[in-house]
């Protein structure tokens, strides 16, 4: 089913000069009078109907539970002091401090739980539309085909964005109530930075994990215009990432794997070091920034083409 930007316009029912001439404008245009097409779906209308989903309660739910349930681990297994001497690994240091806590969530987060949600949010948007029988009737509203898919977009990437935010903010704010204000130490040297010169550091950090999970939302929209099953563009998105991570332990491949989606996601770890190191953040940017405009680019021209049955 082919959407139309507009209807014929009827017969002028004010009789007045001005209304004639009106009438004689939105007949030019081919479009019923007073309709514009940038006053269809309000963003704030898609914000709400996407905001009453069970889904976006849920997974919100769950990001913002996570960190105290991290809390209740560390205390509950106890030995959650301060570690001595040196430590390779973040879980060790994760109880030194807010930040310390807040860089060990993101860390165990950004590789699934964040990748599970930027696909729901994203694949979930158009699919679950044509699942409902409902896509049609939002074209023949009508709305045109772009504005729908941009309108959706937005509101896509937006709670995708608070996703990637609320997790990280609220386990510095956990990780700090239970641990205290602590100055960060470095994984694997076990130095210490000053906790207000990390602080401007993290807010980067935390900008970069929104970029990387780019490629993740591209995909799951290209798979959410492209087929009725929301459950198959999120499981489709998902399951890149899962490919795209067992590629990247084939050492045999070289200097290709830098070229995969997943390759640089923990760059960001370069950022909390004494000495930060940002080469690899923007080459993931670049990499991720190329995938999700190609991937996007295709989600729009699928959709202009599609024929719109459901």
């Amino acid at each position: 089913m082919n959407d139309a930007n507009g209807a014929a316009a009827g017969p002028d029912a004010s009789g007045t000069g001005g209304g004639t001439a009106l009438a004689a404008r939105d007949r030019e245009h081919g479009a019923a009078r007073g309709y514009s097409p940038r006053h269809t779906l309000p963003l704030s209308v898609e914000i709400v109907r996407q905001f009453r989903r069970r889904r976006t309660m849920v997974m919100f739910g769950l990001l913002l539970a996570l960190p105290w349930v991290l809390v209740i681990a560390f205390k509950v297994g106890g030995g959650w002091g301060r570690p001595g001497g040196n430590s390779l690994r973040i879980s060790d240091l994760a109880a030194d401090g807010g930040l310390n806590f807040a860089a060990f969530a993101l860390s165990v987060s950004a590789s699934f739980l964040l990748v599970v949600a930027v696909a729901l949010f994203c694949g979930d948007t158009v699919a679950s539309e044509a699942d409902w029988s409902s896509l049609r009737y939002l074209l023949a509203a009508p709305i045109p085909r772009d504005r729908l898919l941009r309108q959706k977009l937005v509101v896509a990437l937006g709670y995708s964005a608070a996703a990637v935010i609320c997790l990280p903010l609220m386990a510095l704010l956990a990780g700090t109530l239970a641990f205290g204000w602590n100055d960060v130490r470095v994984p694997g040297t076990g130095e210490v930075i000053p906790a207000l010169d990390v602080l401007p550091r993290f807010g980067v950090v935390i900008g970069y994990a929104l970029v990387s999970q780019l490629v993740v939302a591209a995909t799951a929209f290209l798979l959410s215009v492209s087929t009725d099953s929301p459950l198959g563009a999120v499981g489709g998105a998902v399951g890149l990432v899962i490919v795209s991570t067992i590629l990247q332990a084939v050492e045999a491949l070289g200097s290709l794997r830098e070229f995969l989606p997943t390759f640089w996601n923990t760059a960001w770890l370069d950022a909390l070091a004494p000495q930060p190191d940002f080469s690899g953040m923007i080459k993931g940017v670049a990499v991720a920034v190329a995938y999700a405009a190609i991937l996007f680019a295709f989600a729009f021209r699928r959709f202009r083409t599609k024929d719109v049955v459901s």
